[in-house]
């Protein structure tokens, strides 16, 4: 017979029990400075913005009151006889942003793909380097530069897409009474011109996110495109701008925000006036910007407080920009939309 007597273990003291190893490591001093210095940043980024923010709704609150909700809705500015409001300014902001965003996009899409999947390696750095020194070119030279050289060409052109393409109702140049025209000076000053020298301006912002976007494309998938016969524009249409879908919109709406709050470079271009304008290509639009820069320096108690609503009314679209570019960004970065 088979003994199955099983042999009785004397009980475990707690002293004898097995204690789980601790994980825990003990911290580092540059790990506490730099987690502190983290920290300390982004709640004074956080504490600055809402500082200004409750600055211009207390500055603007005066005006406000007076205004009321006609604020965003008239187009006359005169603070002085209560009669004042952002539609026409705001109309204005938003259509050289536009215009902006409608050359910078396809410009600063085609750049960075140049520079990600194009150029030899050797010659990328140069090109990176470039596109980044062009972000630093002061506002104002843009806006010298457009005054005096670029409106000269352009207006050639606004008269040509007003000539062919007048039927279209943002092409048309015509007086009051509707006559189409043709006078060079007519065409000056326009949003369609300062569109032009703020695209130039947030190109090299959106070239920087779309060329990130697209360098982070998977090797695998681009050689396994290329291996399956894929041209290199095939490969580019199928993995690449597919993956850096989020970088593409990231990029455009970081530029847009900059395009929004441009001052300088537009304040020097643009003829103000306070109607909405809906003709492009006609002398004539303001923004929200230049109408600060302009009216700050002569505006009385009062004034000021209809300036800093206007600004306040500025800062919370940019913001809801930024805001969501930052978010399309971030998402871009971890592929998520890639297919």
């Amino acid at each position: 017979m088979t003994d199955t007597t099983t042999a009785v273990l004397p009980p475990t003291t707690d002293a004898a029990k097995p204690t789980p190893r601790s994980l825990k490591s003990a911290p580092v001093i540059a790990d506490r400075v730099f987690r502190t210095t983290a920290y300390a940043a982004g709640t004074i980024t956080v504490a600055v913005m809402l500082a200004v923010g409750i600055f211009l709704t207390a500055r603007a609150g005066d005006a406000l009151a007076v205004a009321g909700p006609s604020f965003l809705t008239t187009q006359e500015w005169s603070p002085e006889t209560g009669t004042f409001g952002v539609a026409a300014v705001l109309f204005g902001t938003v259509t050289i942003a536009l215009v902006a965003m409608a050359i910078s996009v396809p410009l600063a899409m085609g750049t960075a793909l140049l520079i990600s999947e194009i150029v030899p390696p050797r010659a990328r750095g140069l090109l990176i380097t470039m596109v980044d020194l062009m972000a630093a070119v002061p506002s104002v030279v843009f806006g010298l530069w457009g005054v005096f050289f670029l409106q000269t060409g352009v207006i050639p052109v606004a008269q040509w897409i007003s000539t062919y393409f007048g039927w279209i109702p943002i092409f048309r140049v015509a007086d009051e009474t509707g006559a189409r025209l043709t006078d060079a000076g007519a065409y000056t000053s326009s949003a369609f011109i300062a569109g032009i020298v703020v695209a130039l301006m947030v190109v090299p912002t959106q070239t920087s996110v779309m060329r990130e976007a697209f360098s982070q494309a998977p090797l695998g998938e681009r050689e396994g495109a290329l291996a399956l016969g894929s041209t290199r524009w095939g490969m580019i249409r199928a993995v690449v701008l597919p993956f850096g879908r989020g970088g593409i919109i990231g990029g455009t709406m970081l530029g847009l925000g900059r395009a929004l709050g441009e001052t300088i470079a537009v304040v020097m271009i643009i003829s103000p006036i306070f109607t909405i304008n809906t003709e492009l290509l006609k002398t004539g639009t303001n923004s929200v910007s230049a109408l600060i820069a302009l009216r700050y320096g002569e505006a009385s108690q009062f004034g000021l407080s209809a300036l800093m609503a206007a600004g306040l009314v500025l800062f919370i679209i940019t913001l809801i920009v930024n805001f969501t570019a930052s978010t399309i960004v971030a998402r871009s970065r971890s592929g998520a939309e890639s297919n």
